[in-house]
């Protein structure tokens, strides 16, 4: 076979962007090793993925990517015109302020236009596009050979009905609906209906007897047709609290049209959607990727997607590839978390299933360590699959570094490029743009259609937690690595840097390479006062099926963080963890453990908690397993 060709990439340009340069060689897609400079290694874009790509190339998608930036009304002007809008955007199509020393924080996109987005994912669907007899979605319950399978029409009929039920409840525009139901159809269709109606649904933890009302009852002589509340671009959604893994959980606000725009036009490039794909979007509907690319952005597109309310680890750990298999899964979107618990077991109950149809991998929740990604693509893709690598928030709505599947040279482990309309930079300290090859906050330097409004009921929380640190920035809270080639790395949150002697140390740093120990399934680093260092690094590991903790172990973990960092990330603490406590969106909740960690029992909200008695269990085993 010919060796492929592929572009190097040198220089930035002025938004942030590689310059592309051609170079010659013979080296083989996906072979490139790292070399001068310490280049990590690379994958092309398969070229049969390329060739029916909606974005083919990287300088395809730079070119759409500038316009995006700086030509925002018009870039975005043009997909809203893919939509049903019952008015046009009478004014300005885009106003905002980032800077809080120049007045109120604020973000409009297109206000005064008026839309519906339950009638652009349903009713245009099934009247205009003529998809009602197509697969909305196959649900698959927690026992084998529980399912069901849902129509655009059958969808768009039980909408109407429960929008008719919450009318009849009293609920009008406005309201706020609170939606307590597992992973089952019902619960798409009772958001949708609340958008239906112009009320704004919140899922949530817990059943209230006093007011919650059970389906089958209201649903038996409501009405199939609803006509839909036109509401403005700028009206509320959907209200969706954070998963609380840095603090107090704050309600993050999102709005109707730059909502749909964003989740849009994020599910069909980035999963390089087709007619003919069947999707699979792994997370709970409760949490920000369930909303945008479980029902929003799946639904927006005409897609037909996988429904799962089991756990992928039941009746035994094949159960995701079987099910790849069974519905013929052409795209997958899972956590890292997930593909790190099922490294455990390793190859076989994956390769024992086909996995033919998958086409594109993605990750989501949180960086994905390079291992994690290798073994993502070497098994399940079979190295034929790209893998979009996703960097967002609960409060972007949508991604906002990521790689296309056809267009874009991957590096485990990297979040590659911005999104179109994404503006990134990052910042030291001081608040200064540091350009070429830097470390320091990433921050986005203008607005996007599916940023956050506000923190429902206090604005003021939302100007102080994303905009006072930087006027004129968004800032994520995130760190951030931009390499020699213009890759973007993120390093964890701002507040899991370690200050280790004076030296800085990312915590995603360590727990990838404590993850390269072929004992180690998962890792998870926070600091510790120490009277010298005035931090060091206090390590919680959990280990693979067959491998036992012990002192060669600790020893042998700490000689490897040693070579792959140095000497002065080598840990203090490595504590013996059969379980992390994670929120249900699979995130680590590294707060508790660095309250773990200093035998702190005053641990704060730990509402998010999935699994409440891993907490229990690290404390009573923590003086027990400190090395």
């Amino acid at each position: 076979m010919r060796p492929q060709r592929r572009p190097r990439f040198q220089e930035l340009d002025a938004m942030g962007l590689p310059e592309e340069r051609g170079r010659s060689g013979s080296e083989s897609r996906g072979q490139e090793e790292a070399g001068a400079g310490g280049r990590a290694r690379s994958w092309s874009p398969p070229p049969e993925v390329s060739r029916s790509a909606h974005v083919p190339s990287l300088q395809r998608y730079r070119e759409l990517h500038r316009r995006s930036v700086e030509e925002p009304r018009e870039f975005w002007g043009d997909i809203a015109k893919e939509f049903y809008w019952k008015t046009l955007c009478p004014g300005p199509f885009l106003q905002y302020n980032f800077d809080v020393t120049k007045g109120k924080i604020f973000i409009e996109w297109m206000k005064g236009a008026i839309t519906n987005i339950c009638y652009n994912v349903l009713d245009r669907n099934v009247h205009e596009k003529k998809l009602g007899d197509k697969v909305a979605f196959y649900w698959e319950g927690n026992e084998p050979g529980e399912t069901t399978q849902i129509t655009y029409h059958e969808l768009l009929v039980q909408v109407c009905q429960f929008s008719n039920v919450l009318r009849k409840q009293g609920i009008q525009k406005g309201d706020r609906v609170a939606i307590y139901m597992p992973m089952i159809p019902e619960l798409v269709v009772a958001m949708l209906a609340c958008a239906r109606i112009g009320a704004l649904h919140s899922i949530v933890i817990s059943w209230n007897q006093g007011i919650d009302l059970w389906w089958h009852e209201l649903m038996q002589e409501a009405g199939d047709e609803c006509e839909p509340e036109w509401c403005d671009a700028e009206d509320p959604l959907f209200i969706l609290y954070t998963s609380g893994s840095t603090g107090k959980p704050k309600g993050v606000v999102h709005t109707v049209g730059g909502y749909m725009l964003y989740v849009a036009t994020t599910f069909k490039y980035v999963f390089d959607f087709h007619a003919a794909d069947v999707f699979w979007c792994t997370a709970d509907i409760g949490w920000i990727t369930g909303h945008s690319y479980v029902t929003y952005g799946p639904l927006a597109n005409g897609a037909t997607s996988v429904l799962f309310e089991g756990i992928p680890t039941y009746p035994d750990v094949s159960r995701l590839w079987s099910i790849v298999d069974k519905y013929k899964v052409t795209k997958f979107y899972t956590a890292p978390t997930a593909i790190r618990l099922l490294m455990k077991f390793g190859d076989e109950p994956v390769t024992k299933h086909s996995r033919a149809s998958l086409q594109v991998l993605g990750t989501v929740g949180e960086p994905i360590n390079p291992e994690a990604w290798l073994w993502y693509h070497r098994v399940v893709g079979a190295q034929r699959c790209p893998i979009v690598d996703t960097f967002w928030q609960t409060e972007t709505g949508g991604h906002m570094l990521t790689p296309l599947p056809g267009a874009t040279p991957m590096k485990p482990g990297s979040a590659t490029f911005p999104f179109f309309g994404v503006a990134p930079a990052i910042l030291n300290e001081s608040g200064e743009e540091l350009e070429g090859e830097a470390e320091g906050y990433l921050v986005f330097k203008q607005p996007w259609p599916g940023i956050m409004r506000t923190v429902y009921g206090n604005h003021e929380r939302f100007e102080t937690t994303y905009f006072k640190k930087f006027p004129g920035y968004y800032v994520t809270g995130d760190g951030c690595r931009r390499d020699q080639d213009g890759y973007y790395w993120i390093t964890g949150r701002i507040d899991d840097m370690l200050n280790v002697s004076g030296h800085l140390l990312s915590t995603a740093e360590v727990e990838s390479a404590l993850v390269e120990h072929e004992a180690v399934a998962e890792a998870a680093v926070v600091g510790h006062p120490h009277p010298v260092k005035g931090e060091c690094l206090y390590c919680f590991v959990t280990l693979c099926d067959g491998h036992n903790f012990s002192p060669k172990l600790t020893e042998e973990l700490k000689k490897q963080i040693r070579e792959k960092i140095g000497p002065i990330a080598t840990p203090d603490y490595i504590q013996n963890a059969p379980g992390l406590p994670k929120t249900r969106s699979g995130k680590i909740m590294r707060r508790v453990l660095r309250k773990i960690a200093q035998n702190d029992h005053d641990l704060g909200d730990t509402s998010t908690v999935a699994d409440p008695s891993v907490i229990s269990h690290l404390f009573s085993h923590r003086c027990l397993t400190i090395q």
